[in-house]
């Protein structure tokens, strides 16, 4: 009988085939073996360590092959496990790197055959059950900011990043890091979950990009009440102890949560240990004074923003915007010797709709606004230590009479610092989006906070060795895909696995050029030395 309109009927079938719908997948599970990642696992996460059953590489690669082939709940393990050829490879691949004496101690984790290839869903609730802090978990309350304390297996997540972090490096290189501090709301409907500021119940983890490397240099998780400015000093440094060898310069970007004294004077007196001085360009509040201030800019001062060297569009569709200097000194913001004071700039931005006569002010807007000569502006403020060009710099020093000490900020023009934070939101937009929609980020298993923090870290480390894989091995038109692309294109291409005496043969339907050319490179990446 017909199954359906069309002349085709399916069956199931129980033979073991081989096939294998992930014929590209293997490739990330090389690449962690070559980048270090997976020793890096075993290395600093002991949450299994002297135990029966799965290992903590084992889980955690589980899971991160669990992210990298589209899955986004813990039951979607099944699907894996049910793909005949993948499960096949990674029987092949599991003792891969280990020495007898650690295989021979694998083996005895078993203590009947095993027959899996990845760990079931109810092992690996019980796996993430292990980064929860039970004591600090009980602090959490609506109305009240708290981070809990990450507990020795939470911690270890992130000295697996770092050391993913220091592989990237050796291998390429990069003088400067960029850090773009920012947080993301992943809303969830957990009874346990606190309401964030949008009015839903949500987590809210802080997440500092590396813009040059273009990975995730630390991210903290945390509660959705939690301000995107708590105790961000404290996130920045631990941010900047991550980064590896080979990083001389450091520079901050963020949006009006890092508008914190206590930040900009941590950069401006260069008092890391290592980085010394750190420019930073950082949203500040348009306040009252502040719109003061601008108010005392003289019409001639205002200058058109120039377009981006690489803006291909048309100057007449692309908005209106000015910037100014602005000279605002705000209150409790006192300046030492050790520092040159602030730079604040102003950009204003004609509204496309303007307000009926009358009802200026009385809208309710996601942004501050001015008038000027009968027209609404939007108004946005910049805090700077990027210095001004050398001959305004000369006034500036004789003004206050005196000399800053140590290495100073680099001289940019307004242009330079405004579309140099500007940078900022695209990026790291961009990568929230694809944590929580290209990756299993947007949907959190638990309703204990230190699970859903282990499932964002994991999720963390499948982000960045995606992105890797992206610049140093694939290359090309591969660096600006998105996963959705590449899984389509690469990760979901069809197989099925052959024996042929020592070697397992991964058969594939096309595709199978790029695919040595990976394996060359990941080759090649395995034996240079680092940069």
């Amino acid at each position: 009988m017909a199954q359906g309109v069309l002349g085709f009927n399916y069956q199931s079938t129980e033979k073991k085939s081989g096939l294998t719908s992930l014929a590209g997948l293997p490739l990330y599970l090389e690449f962690a073996h070559v980048s270090g990642l997976i020793q890096a696992i075993r290395t600093h996460l002991t949450a299994r360590d002297g135990t029966q059953g799965w290992t903590d590489a084992q889980v955690v690669m589980a899971l991160i092959f669990l992210n990298l082939a589209g899955g986004e709940s813990v039951s979607d393990l099944k699907v894996l496990e049910e793909d005949d050829g993948f499960a096949r490879v990674l029987q092949k691949t599991v003792f891969h790197g280990l020495s007898r004496p650690q295989r021979r101690e694998l083996e005895r984790r078993w203590r009947k055959e095993k027959h899996r290839s990845v760990p079931s869903p109810s092992a690996v609730f019980r796996y993430l059950s292990l980064f929860h802090n039970l004591a600090q978990g009980t602090l959490r309350i609506s109305g009240k900011a708290l981070i809990p304390a990450p507990n020795q297996n939470l911690q270890a997540l992130g000295l697996v990043n770092q050391a993913f972090l220091a592989f990237v490096q050796s291998r390429e290189r990069q003088d400067i890091a960029t850090l773009d501090v920012d947080a993301t709301l992943v809303e969830t409907h957990k009874s346990t979950a606190l309401f964030g500021y949008k009015g839903f119940k949500s987590y809210q983890p802080l997440n500092i990009w590396w813009a040059e490397q273009e990975l995730v240099a630390f991210s903290e998780f945390r509660d959705g009440n939690v301000p995107a400015g708590y105790q961000m000093l404290r996130v920045f440094q631990a941010a900047l102890d991550a980064l590896p060898e080979g990083v001389e310069t450091v520079r901050l970007r963020s949006d009006t949560a890092g508008y914190q004294h206590e930040v900009l004077q941590y950069c401006a007196q260069g008092s890391h240990p290592r980085f010394k001085l750190i420019e930073f360009a950082i949203g500040c509040d348009v306040s009252k004074e502040f719109k003061a201030a601008v108010a005392e800019v003289r019409e001639k001062d205002w200058h058109d923003l120039k377009p981006r060297e690489n803006d291909t569009r048309a100057p007449n569709s692309r908005p209106l915007r000015q910037w100014a200097e602005v000279a605002f000194v705000p209150a409790g913001m006192g300046f030492s010797k050790k520092t040159t004071p602030y730079r604040y700039i102003a950009t204003r931005e004609l509204l496309q709709d303007q307000p009926l006569p009358g009802m200026e002010g009385q809208q309710k807007l996601p942004f501050q606004t001015m008038g000027w000569a009968g027209q609404q502006y939007k108004v946005f403020g910049i805090v700077t230590n990027f210095m001004r060009p050398q001959d305004e710099i000369d006034k500036e020093i004789d003004r206050v009479r005196r000399k800053p000490e140590g290495r100073q900020p680099e001289c940019w023009s307004g242009h330079q610092v405004i579309h140099w934070i500007y940078e900022r939101s695209g990026k790291s937009e961009s990568a929230h989006a694809a944590m929580k929609e290209d990756l299993a980020g947007g949907r959190l298993p638990s309703g204990d906070f230190g699970e859903n923090a282990a499932w964002w870290g994991i999720m963390i480390l499948a982000f960045n060795l995606n992105a890797a894989m992206k610049r140093l091995v694939l290359g090309g038109s591969w660096i600006t895909r998105r996963l959705k692309a590449i899984r389509f294109h690469l990760i979901h291409i069809a197989g099925f696995i052959s024996h042929g005496g020592n070697t397992l043969w991964i058969n594939v339907s096309r595709g199978i050029d790029e695919i040595v050319r990976a394996r060359e490179r990941m080759r090649d990446l395995s034996r240079s030395p680092a940069a």
